[in-house]
C-alpha cells in the first residue's frame, strides 16, 4: 500500500512539472500604429492649388477675360490725335505777284513747324461687326469657366478616392501585421516542439508555410500602404507623418 501510494505522487509530480514545461501560447504584440491625416479639405484645397492642368485652366481664363474687355475698346481704334513736329533750316520761296511785274525771293531760314488734328475712321464692317466679336468673347469666356469647374471636380473626386484609399490600406496594414506577430510567435512554439521531437516534419514544413504566406500578405499590405501614403502626397503636396 505505501509502495503504490509513492508512485502514485511520483507520477502527480511529474505530471505538475510537464505541466510548467510546456510554453503557452501569447498573443503576439505589434506596436501601435497610428494614422493621423488632416481633414479631406486640405487634401483637397492643396491638389487644386498643384494641379498644372487646373493653373493651365485658369490662365487661359484670364486670357479670355481679358479678350472681352479688348473687344469692348476695340472701337477706340478709329478714333485718334494726330502731331507733326518738324525743325530745321527751311527754303521759303515767296512770289510776289503785283501789277505787271512779277517777284520771286528765295530766303532759308531756322524754324520749328508743327502740326496737331484728330481724326475719326468709321468702317462699316467693324461698326456691325463689334458686337459679334464681343458676343463670341463672353462664350469663350464661359467655355473657359466651364473647364476650370470641371477639372476641380475632377481633383476632388481624385483626392476623396485616394484618401478613402489611403484609409483603408492602414486598416488592412493593421490586420495582417497582428496576424504576423501571432505568426511569429507561434512559429517559435513550432520550432521548440520540432526540437524536443514533439512534432513530425510534415506537420513543422505545413505550418512554416503558412507563416511565410502570412508574412508576405503582410509586407503586400505594407507596400499597398506606402504607395497609397506616397500617391496622395504627391497629388496634394502634403506630407503626411
Amino acid at each position: 500500500m505505501k509502495i503504490k501510494f509513492t508512485i502514485c505522487c511520483i507520477l502527480l509530480s511529474g505530471i505538475y512539472f510537464f505541466g510548467f514545461a510546456q510554453p503557452m501560447p501569447q498573443e503576439a504584440t505589434t506596436p501601435a500604429l497610428d494614422l493621423i491625416l488632416p481633414d479631406l479639405d486640405v487634401f483637397v484645397d492643396g491638389a487644386l492649388a498643384k494641379n498644372g492642368m487646373l493653373n493651365y485652366r485658369k490662365l487661359d481664363l484670364e486670357v479670355r477675360e481679358s479678350d472681352v474687355k479688348t473687344q469692348r475698346r476695340l472701337w477706340t481704334q478709329n478714333m485718334g490725335i494726330r502731331g507733326d513736329v518738324r525743325y530745321g533750316t527751311f527754303n521759303n520761296f515767296v512770289t510776289n505777284v503785283e501789277g505787271v511785274n512779277n517777284s520771286a525771293i528765295t530766303t532759308f531760314s531756322e524754324q520749328i513747324n508743327y502740326g496737331i488734328g484728330l481724326y475719326i475712321q468709321l468702317p462699316i464692317f467693324d461698326i456691325f461687326n463689334t458686337n459679334n466679336q464681343t458676343k463670341r468673347a463672353k462664350v469663350q469666356v464661359s467655355q473657359a469657366q466651364s473647364l476650370v469647374e470641371d477639372q476641380q471636380l475632377i481633383i476632388r473626386e481624385l483626392v476623396i478616392r485616394q484618401y478613402e484609399d489611403l484609409q483603408l490600406k492602414f486598416e488592412l496594414l493593421k490586420i495582417h501585421s497582428t496576424n504576423y506577430g501571432n505568426a511569429k510567435v507561434n512559429m517559435e512554439m513550432v520550432e521548440k516542439e520540432f526540437r524536443n521531437g514533439q512534432l513530425i516534419v510534415y506537420e513543422y514544413v505545413r505550418l512554416g508555410d503558412i507563416t511565410a504566406r502570412i508574412q508576405t500578405d503582410y509586407e503586400k499590405a505594407k507596400s499597398d500602404y506606402l504607395l497609397a501614403k506616397q500617391v496622395l502626397e504627391n497629388t496634394s503636396g502634403i506630407s503626411i507623418q
